[in-house]
Protein backbone atom coordinates (compact mmCIF):
# COMPACT_ATOMS: atom_id res chain seq x y z
CA UNK A 1 0.00 0.00 0.00
CA UNK A 2 1.28 3.22 -1.05
CA UNK A 3 1.12 6.82 1.07
CA UNK A 4 -1.20 8.24 -0.87
CA UNK A 5 -3.47 5.10 -1.05
CA UNK A 6 -3.24 4.92 3.11
CA UNK A 7 -4.10 8.37 3.61
CA UNK A 8 -6.87 8.20 0.95
CA UNK A 9 -8.78 5.50 2.14
CA UNK A 10 -12.39 6.21 3.14
CA UNK A 11 -13.84 3.14 3.86
CA UNK A 12 -12.07 1.33 7.03
CA UNK A 13 -14.57 -1.04 8.07
CA UNK A 14 -13.80 -5.10 8.49
CA UNK A 15 -15.89 -8.10 7.71
CA UNK A 16 -18.60 -8.57 9.73
CA UNK A 17 -18.87 -4.53 10.34
CA UNK A 18 -16.43 -3.59 12.75
CA UNK A 19 -14.80 -0.53 12.67
CA UNK A 20 -11.26 0.15 12.47
CA UNK A 21 -10.28 3.22 14.42
CA UNK A 22 -7.26 5.28 12.73
CA UNK A 23 -3.73 4.85 14.20
CA UNK A 24 -3.18 7.64 17.09
CA UNK A 25 -1.64 10.72 15.78
CA UNK A 26 -0.78 11.63 19.37
CA UNK A 27 -1.98 11.28 22.97
CA UNK A 28 -3.93 13.82 25.44
CA UNK A 29 -2.55 14.95 28.52
CA UNK A 30 -3.84 12.98 30.98
CA UNK A 31 -3.58 14.07 34.69
CA UNK A 32 -0.18 15.31 35.77
CA UNK A 33 2.07 14.68 39.25
CA UNK A 34 3.13 16.68 41.57
CA UNK A 35 7.07 18.00 41.78
CA UNK A 36 7.61 20.01 44.41
CA UNK A 37 6.00 22.94 45.46
CA UNK A 38 5.53 24.96 42.85
CA UNK A 39 4.97 22.66 40.00
CA UNK A 40 2.70 19.73 38.57
CA UNK A 41 4.03 17.61 35.54
CA UNK A 42 2.98 15.99 32.90
CA UNK A 43 5.28 13.02 31.99
CA UNK A 44 6.34 10.93 28.65
CA UNK A 45 3.31 12.85 26.33
CA UNK A 46 3.83 11.54 23.10
CA UNK A 47 2.98 14.86 20.80
CA UNK A 48 3.73 13.24 17.41
CA UNK A 49 3.92 9.70 15.58
CA UNK A 50 5.64 9.22 12.35
CA UNK A 51 5.58 6.55 10.34
CA UNK A 52 8.83 4.92 10.62
CA UNK A 53 10.47 6.85 13.46
CA UNK A 54 10.44 7.10 17.45
CA UNK A 55 7.52 8.66 19.18
CA UNK A 56 8.02 12.24 19.47
CA UNK A 57 8.12 12.93 23.23
CA UNK A 58 7.52 16.25 25.92
CA UNK A 59 7.16 17.34 29.16
CA UNK A 60 5.20 19.65 30.24
CA UNK A 61 5.80 21.90 33.43
CA UNK A 62 2.90 23.59 34.82
CA UNK A 63 2.80 25.97 37.95
CA UNK A 64 0.91 24.49 40.73
CA UNK A 65 -0.62 28.08 41.92
CA UNK A 66 -2.20 29.22 38.47
CA UNK A 67 -5.88 30.26 38.92
CA UNK A 68 -6.02 31.56 35.44
CA UNK A 69 -4.40 30.73 31.99
CA UNK A 70 -0.52 30.94 31.98
CA UNK A 71 1.86 32.41 29.68
CA UNK A 72 4.01 29.00 28.15
CA UNK A 73 8.17 28.84 27.16
CA UNK A 74 8.96 25.73 25.07
CA UNK A 75 12.05 24.86 26.21
CA UNK A 76 14.56 23.29 23.33
CA UNK A 77 17.91 21.56 24.56
CA UNK A 78 20.86 21.48 23.19
CA UNK A 79 24.10 18.94 21.92
CA UNK A 80 25.24 19.76 18.52
CA UNK A 81 22.43 18.31 17.15
CA UNK A 82 23.34 14.81 17.55
CA UNK A 83 22.84 14.24 21.31
CA UNK A 84 20.35 15.39 24.15
CA UNK A 85 17.02 14.99 25.12
CA UNK A 86 13.80 17.22 26.64
CA UNK A 87 15.09 16.42 30.71
CA UNK A 88 18.51 17.61 30.40
CA UNK A 89 19.80 21.10 30.73
CA UNK A 90 23.57 22.11 30.67
CA UNK A 91 25.90 20.28 33.07
CA UNK A 92 26.83 24.55 34.53
CA UNK A 93 22.66 24.66 35.26
CA UNK A 94 21.42 22.85 38.23
CA UNK A 95 18.86 19.82 37.32
CA UNK A 96 15.52 20.84 36.16
CA UNK A 97 16.52 24.69 37.32
CA UNK A 98 14.78 26.11 34.01
CA UNK A 99 11.85 24.40 34.25
CA UNK A 100 11.48 24.81 38.03
CA UNK A 101 11.89 28.95 37.92
CA UNK A 102 9.44 29.56 34.94
CA UNK A 103 6.98 27.67 37.00
CA UNK A 104 8.15 30.09 40.48
CA UNK A 105 7.64 32.73 37.91
CA UNK A 106 3.71 32.08 36.86
CA UNK A 107 4.98 30.64 33.66
CA UNK A 108 4.17 26.93 32.10
CA UNK A 109 7.31 25.27 30.78
CA UNK A 110 7.32 22.30 28.19
CA UNK A 111 10.41 20.72 26.94
CA UNK A 112 10.20 18.24 23.90
CA UNK A 113 12.48 15.90 21.92
CA UNK A 114 13.23 15.92 18.66
CA UNK A 115 14.96 14.42 15.92
CA UNK A 116 18.75 14.22 15.95
CA UNK A 117 20.88 14.90 12.54
CA UNK A 118 21.29 10.83 12.06
CA UNK A 119 17.46 9.99 12.27
CA UNK A 120 16.45 12.58 10.03
CA UNK A 121 18.14 15.98 8.50
CA UNK A 122 16.88 19.49 8.46
CA UNK A 123 14.33 20.91 8.87
CA UNK A 124 13.05 17.70 10.14
CA UNK A 125 14.09 19.30 14.04
CA UNK A 126 12.06 22.30 12.82
CA UNK A 127 8.69 20.27 11.80
CA UNK A 128 9.17 18.54 15.06
CA UNK A 129 9.37 21.48 17.42
CA UNK A 130 6.63 23.19 15.40
CA UNK A 131 4.49 19.79 15.80
CA UNK A 132 5.05 20.87 19.88
CA UNK A 133 3.69 24.20 19.36
CA UNK A 134 0.94 23.05 17.35
CA UNK A 135 -0.21 20.45 20.00
CA UNK A 136 0.36 22.32 23.13
CA UNK A 137 -2.43 24.90 21.92
CA UNK A 138 -4.53 21.97 20.87
CA UNK A 139 -4.56 21.30 24.52
CA UNK A 140 -4.12 24.77 25.97
CA UNK A 141 -7.90 24.74 27.71
CA UNK A 142 -6.79 21.49 29.10
CA UNK A 143 -3.37 22.36 30.16
CA UNK A 144 -5.08 26.02 31.74
CA UNK A 145 -2.20 27.76 29.49
CA UNK A 146 -2.87 31.06 27.11
CA UNK A 147 -2.37 30.00 23.29
CA UNK A 148 -1.40 33.86 22.80
CA UNK A 149 1.30 33.72 24.70
CA UNK A 150 3.80 31.29 23.89
CA UNK A 151 7.55 32.07 24.09
CA UNK A 152 10.47 29.38 23.28
CA UNK A 153 13.64 29.43 24.88
CA UNK A 154 16.87 26.80 23.76
CA UNK A 155 20.66 26.80 24.55
CA UNK A 156 23.04 25.99 21.94
CA UNK A 157 21.17 23.66 18.93
CA UNK A 158 18.30 24.57 20.77
CA UNK A 159 19.00 28.46 20.44
CA UNK A 160 19.22 27.73 16.59
CA UNK A 161 15.88 26.04 16.67
CA UNK A 162 14.31 28.66 18.68
CA UNK A 163 15.39 31.04 16.42
CA UNK A 164 13.79 29.47 13.67
CA UNK A 165 10.82 29.08 15.65
CA UNK A 166 10.90 32.85 15.97
CA UNK A 167 11.02 33.78 12.46
CA UNK A 168 9.50 31.09 10.29
CA UNK A 169 5.91 31.44 12.18
CA UNK A 170 4.42 32.64 8.82
CA UNK A 171 6.55 30.28 6.55
CA UNK A 172 3.80 27.32 5.99
CA UNK A 173 6.37 25.42 3.50
CA UNK A 174 8.44 25.01 7.00
CA UNK A 175 5.55 23.31 9.04
CA UNK A 176 5.64 20.01 7.93
CA UNK A 177 2.93 17.47 8.12
CA UNK A 178 3.64 16.03 11.53
CA UNK A 179 0.97 15.84 14.68
CA UNK A 180 -2.01 18.49 15.39
CA UNK A 181 -3.04 20.30 12.77
CA UNK A 182 -5.24 23.24 12.59
CA UNK A 183 -2.87 25.68 14.99
CA UNK A 184 -0.31 28.42 14.23
CA UNK A 185 2.97 27.15 14.98
CA UNK A 186 4.59 30.41 15.62
CA UNK A 187 6.01 32.36 19.51
CA UNK A 188 5.71 35.67 20.63
CA UNK A 189 9.29 35.46 22.22
CA UNK A 190 12.76 34.27 21.85
CA UNK A 191 15.67 33.43 24.35
CA UNK A 192 18.45 32.18 22.62
CA UNK A 193 21.43 30.71 24.48
CA UNK A 194 24.68 30.49 22.54
CA UNK A 195 23.05 29.62 19.31
CA UNK A 196 24.16 28.97 15.78
CA UNK A 197 22.53 32.16 13.36
CA UNK A 198 24.30 31.43 9.73
CA UNK A 199 26.09 27.80 9.58
CA UNK A 200 28.01 29.11 6.85
CA UNK A 201 30.37 31.36 8.65
CA UNK A 202 30.55 28.31 11.50
CA UNK A 203 34.10 27.64 11.99
CA UNK A 204 34.96 23.31 12.40
CA UNK A 205 34.54 22.76 15.79
CA UNK A 206 37.53 21.44 17.32
CA UNK A 207 36.72 18.62 19.50
CA UNK A 208 39.27 17.38 21.80
CA UNK A 209 40.91 14.06 22.03
CA UNK A 210 38.57 11.10 23.54
CA UNK A 211 35.44 13.43 23.07
CA UNK A 212 33.35 11.21 21.28
CA UNK A 213 34.34 7.32 22.17
CA UNK A 214 34.27 4.76 19.17
CA UNK A 215 31.37 3.55 21.34
CA UNK A 216 29.85 7.01 20.80
CA UNK A 217 30.30 7.15 17.00
CA UNK A 218 29.95 3.70 15.99
CA UNK A 219 26.44 4.22 14.09
CA UNK A 220 27.69 7.22 12.31
CA UNK A 221 28.28 5.99 8.80
CA UNK A 222 32.05 6.03 7.12
CA UNK A 223 33.26 8.64 5.80
CA UNK A 224 30.76 11.45 7.32
CA UNK A 225 32.11 14.14 8.81
CA UNK A 226 31.16 14.73 12.33
CA UNK A 227 30.86 18.59 12.24
CA UNK A 228 27.15 19.52 13.83
CA UNK A 229 26.57 21.64 10.82
CA UNK A 230 27.29 19.33 7.96
CA UNK A 231 25.40 16.37 9.89
CA UNK A 232 22.27 18.50 10.49
CA UNK A 233 22.29 19.08 6.12
CA UNK A 234 22.94 15.21 5.47
CA UNK A 235 26.55 14.91 6.07
CA UNK A 236 26.82 17.88 2.91
CA UNK A 237 29.02 20.57 3.06
CA UNK A 238 26.57 22.83 0.31
CA UNK A 239 27.04 26.34 1.48
CA UNK A 240 22.90 26.29 0.25
CA UNK A 241 22.21 23.87 2.41
CA UNK A 242 23.50 25.00 5.08
CA UNK A 243 22.76 28.62 4.44
CA UNK A 244 18.63 27.27 4.00
CA UNK A 245 18.94 25.48 8.01
CA UNK A 246 20.05 28.96 8.99
CA UNK A 247 18.42 31.50 11.02
CA UNK A 248 20.07 34.68 10.00
CA UNK A 249 18.16 33.88 6.45
CA UNK A 250 15.10 33.62 7.42
CA UNK A 251 15.05 37.09 9.95
CA UNK A 252 12.23 39.53 8.31
CA UNK A 253 9.61 42.61 9.91
CA UNK A 254 7.26 41.38 12.22
CA UNK A 255 9.83 38.41 13.79
CA UNK A 256 9.18 37.69 17.25
CA UNK A 257 11.18 40.31 19.89
CA UNK A 258 14.85 38.16 20.76
CA UNK A 259 17.01 37.84 23.36
CA UNK A 260 20.33 36.86 22.77
CA UNK A 261 23.13 35.75 25.39
CA UNK A 262 26.80 34.54 24.55
CA UNK A 263 29.51 34.05 26.21
CA UNK A 264 32.57 36.17 24.41
CA UNK A 265 34.79 33.05 25.23
CA UNK A 266 32.97 30.83 24.11
CA UNK A 267 35.43 28.12 21.98
CA UNK A 268 32.48 26.56 20.12
CA UNK A 269 29.82 28.66 19.30
CA UNK A 270 31.35 31.87 18.36
CA UNK A 271 30.09 34.94 19.80
CA UNK A 272 30.35 36.40 16.45
CA UNK A 273 27.04 33.84 15.54
CA UNK A 274 25.01 36.35 18.22
CA UNK A 275 26.17 39.24 16.34
CA UNK A 276 25.20 38.34 13.24
CA UNK A 277 21.72 37.33 13.88
CA UNK A 278 21.71 40.55 16.00
CA UNK A 279 22.54 42.49 13.14
CA UNK A 280 20.33 41.18 10.86
CA UNK A 281 17.39 41.58 13.61
CA UNK A 282 18.13 45.18 13.27
CA UNK A 283 18.18 45.93 9.73
CA UNK A 284 14.64 44.38 9.83
CA UNK A 285 13.95 46.72 12.50
CA UNK A 286 12.98 43.24 15.00
CA UNK A 287 12.94 44.33 18.68
CA UNK A 288 15.98 42.44 20.09
CA UNK A 289 18.80 42.47 22.87
CA UNK A 290 22.13 40.79 23.03
CA UNK A 291 23.46 40.36 26.46
CA UNK A 292 27.58 39.39 26.27
CA UNK A 293 28.61 37.31 29.22
CA UNK A 294 32.11 38.07 29.90
CA UNK A 295 34.84 35.28 30.69
CA UNK A 296 31.36 32.69 29.29
CA UNK A 297 32.70 29.70 27.28
CA UNK A 298 30.03 27.31 25.92
CA UNK A 299 27.37 26.51 28.24
CA UNK A 300 28.66 29.36 29.94
CA UNK A 301 31.45 27.63 31.78
CA UNK A 302 33.83 30.07 33.37
CA UNK A 303 31.22 31.92 34.00
CA UNK A 304 29.28 30.18 36.90
CA UNK A 305 29.17 32.53 39.09
CA UNK A 306 26.68 34.62 36.56
CA UNK A 307 24.21 31.69 36.16
CA UNK A 308 21.94 32.73 38.49
CA UNK A 309 21.66 36.57 36.86
CA UNK A 310 21.93 34.47 33.71
CA UNK A 311 18.83 32.76 34.41
CA UNK A 312 16.85 35.54 35.96
CA UNK A 313 17.44 37.64 33.06
CA UNK A 314 15.93 34.93 30.60
CA UNK A 315 12.95 34.94 33.30
CA UNK A 316 12.07 38.33 33.48
CA UNK A 317 12.66 39.06 29.58
CA UNK A 318 9.84 36.28 29.21
CA UNK A 319 7.39 37.76 32.05
CA UNK A 320 8.03 40.94 30.15
CA UNK A 321 7.15 39.82 26.82
CA UNK A 322 4.86 37.30 27.68
CA UNK A 323 3.08 38.85 30.80
CA UNK A 324 2.11 37.05 34.07
CA UNK A 325 -1.35 36.11 35.57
Amino acid sequence: MTVEEATGVRDVSRPGGRDVPPFPVYDAPGMPEPAGESSLVHRELTYARALGFRPLKLDIWLPSSASGPTALVLWVHGGAFQLGDRRELPPTFAPESVFRLLNQAGIACATADYRHSLEAPFPAQLHDLKAAVRYLREYAVELNVDPERFGAWGESAGGHLVALLGLTGNRQDLEGGLGAQGHPSGVSAVVDFYGVSSLPDLPPMQQPAGLFPAALTAAVPQGMSLQPDHMLVGGSDDPRLLAAASPVNYVAPGAAPFLLVHGDSDGLVPHSQSELLAAALADAGVDHDLVTIEGGDHCFFGAEDQLDTILATAIDYFERKLGTP
